[in-house]
């Protein structure tokens, strides 16, 4: 599951769960995904049977989200999360191994750190995430004087000052 913040394009958060998926798993999944973050007052979902359960709707209860659903067999209502889960896959998970849940929770994770405070978006104007959500610029590089920062064990490398 992805939780992301439709008009900064920023992840919010992963969650992972290691089988197959009942109410309970999907609760739990939201539940680490918004963690660390206060909750969302809004949450899109699809009309699979899971987000049905009567705790999936309890939890969105507790947490005070309204839940707004998707228009049936339509794939591109939610065009920019169908975008970030193609990124996600394109960029990461076709060139990284994951051994456990707990291993790609972790890779996940650093990709979610990457991909809000390093990547830029055309849709953007340039800016990474991070920066459309506290509206500051980071500095340019000096093409003279700059150095390679690594991300994702050095699957993605960014210039900065050195």
């Amino acid at each position: 599951m992805v939780v992301m913040d439709i008009f900064t394009r920023r992840i919010v958060g992963f969650g992972v769960e290691p089988a197959d998926i009942d109410g309970v798993g999907v609760c739990r999944m939201l539940n680490y995904a918004v963690a660390k973050h206060s909750p969302p007052s809004y949450l899109s979902s699809d009309n699979d049977p899971l987000f049905l359960y009567h705790r999936w709707r309890a939890n969105l209860s507790v947490l005070d989200i309204e839940e707004i659903k998707s228009v049936p067999h339509t794939p591109t209502s939610h065009p920019f999360v169908e975008r970030l889960i193609g990124t996600v896959r394109r960029e990461f998970l076709d060139k990284a191994f994951f051994w456990n849940q707990a291993d790609l929770q972790r890779k996940l994770d650093s990709f979610k750190q990457y991909y809000n405070d390093a990547r830029v978006h055309s849709s953007l104007k340039a800016q990474t995430p991070a920066e459309k959500s506290t509206e500051t610029r980071k500095a340019f590089a000096d093409l003279k004087n700059f150095s390679w920062q690594l991300h994702c064990n050095g699957l993605f490398q960014t210039p900065t000052l050195a």
